[in-house]
């Protein structure tokens, strides 16, 4: 017997599929920081992170590749990879590998009860309470006092002072900010955010006291 297909039924077929659609859980929206990295003024690479809601936490995956060259020759390589997973805004774990010019750090942690167990080459520790990494795209780390460094998996003391409104380059125009500084790590880190909080830009100085630069790209 073969089936009567009619507007009616076409239009019947249609109500019910945006009826099954409506019922599905929307997709994670990602939200991208992706930056051009650069040493002094000379590109060198990228970072790019992305942030995933799910359910009541985020997952936030990092890319980094720099290649530092002089002459003919590559002088410096880098490599990162991590992936963090949160509750709010304290880590459920970080599964995190790094290749410094040859250097291989991994990094592991997970969440056990109110501790968290951070694995390295060196061993395995215990940190109590809520934990953060040095997540600048979330800015409630300006109000840390420590932070779990992803590539080597100590947990930093630092300190974050706010040196004042500026106007920096995003995205080719000109852009309130203001200006942060977080010191105790080797090098000192300045953070620009929005207004609304938004991370904008990073610098560092590094070694021979050249400046290592992120700048968001269009």
């Amino acid at each position: 017997m073969r089936a009567n297909v009619t507007s009616a039924n076409l239009l019947s077929a249609a109500v019910l599929l945006c009826g099954a659609l409506a019922g599905m859980p929307a997709a994670a929206q990602a939200r991208v920081w992706n930056f051009q990295v650069a040493l002094d003024d000379t590109p060198i690479g990228y970072h790019r992170f992305t942030l995933r809601e799910q359910g009541a936490g985020r997952e936030l995956k990092a890319e980094a590749r720099f290649s530092v060259k002089v002459l003919f020759f590559t002088a410096y390589q880098y490599a990162h990879e991590a992936t963090e997973r949160w509750r709010g805004n304290c880590l459920d774990s970080i599964s995190a590998r790094t290749d410094d010019n040859g250097e291989r750090l991994a990094v592991d942690t997970a969440r056990e009860g109110e501790r968290l167990v951070v694995t390295t080459a060196k061993g395995t520790g215990n940190l109590d309470g809520c934990v953060m990494s040095f997540a600048y795209w979330n800015p409630d780390i300006l109000r840390q006092s420590r932070l779990l460094n992803s590539q080597t998996g100590e947990y930093e003391a630092v300190k974050i002072t706010a040196l004042g409104d500026a106007s920096i380059m995003v995205r080719g125009a000109p852009t309130a900010a203001t200006h942060y500084r977080i010191t105790g790590p080797k090098n000192p880190i300045d953070l620009w955010y929005s207004a609304a909080q938004e991370w904008l830009a990073l610098e560092s100085t590094v070694a021979g006291g050249r400046r290592l630069r992120y700048r968001l790209e269009k």
